[in-house]
């Protein structure tokens, strides 16, 4: 169950709803116009190049990017010195974008239960099994790292 149950597949599950929301349920609804599209393309090469940042790091570092396993160490540069999770964040902006370039209205009300998915599922307890694994390091990273953003 832990090899389907990674974020990449939530977020694959989340895009089929909306791209089914924007085929078979668009009610008419629209954002209205170009402006759409370019935040989407924004969002979108936003959060994957949010994606390649962090795997760059991962690599450099030669840790799991699995959110299941304890990494062998706590990456806190690059992209990582901005925001603790990255691909997390990354996600969100593709999602978002995907709803705005497919012009799928009624699907912003996915963004944020993704996001709390993504908290409840992955983000507490990854942060849980770090706090153990590297005590005060982790500690110093999250109160100078947010979150988020």
């Amino acid at each position: 169950m832990k090899l389907i149950d990674v974020p990449p597949v939530w977020l694959l599950l989340f895009l089929l709803a909306t791209w089914l929301q924007t085929e078979k349920l668009s009610v008419g609804l629209s954002f209205g116009g170009a402006w759409a599209d370019f935040l989407g393309g924004i969002l979108v090469g936003g959060g994957v190049l949010l994606n390649g940042l962090a795997l760059r790091e991962f690599i450099r570092y030669s840790t799991t990017i699995l959110p299941h396993k304890t990494p062998s160490c706590l990456i806190q540069t690059g992209i990582f010195s901005r925001t603790r999770n990255p691909i997390y964040l990354g996600d969100v902006m593709i999602l978002a974008g995907l709803v705005f370039w497919w012009d799928a209205v009624l699907s912003l009300a996915l963004i944020p239960i993704f996001v709390w998915i993504m908290e409840r599922r992955f983000i507490v307890k990854e942060e849980n099994r770090m706090r153990r694994e590297f005590k005060l390091e982790f500690a110093r990273y999250e109160r100078m790292v947010r979150r988020w953003i």
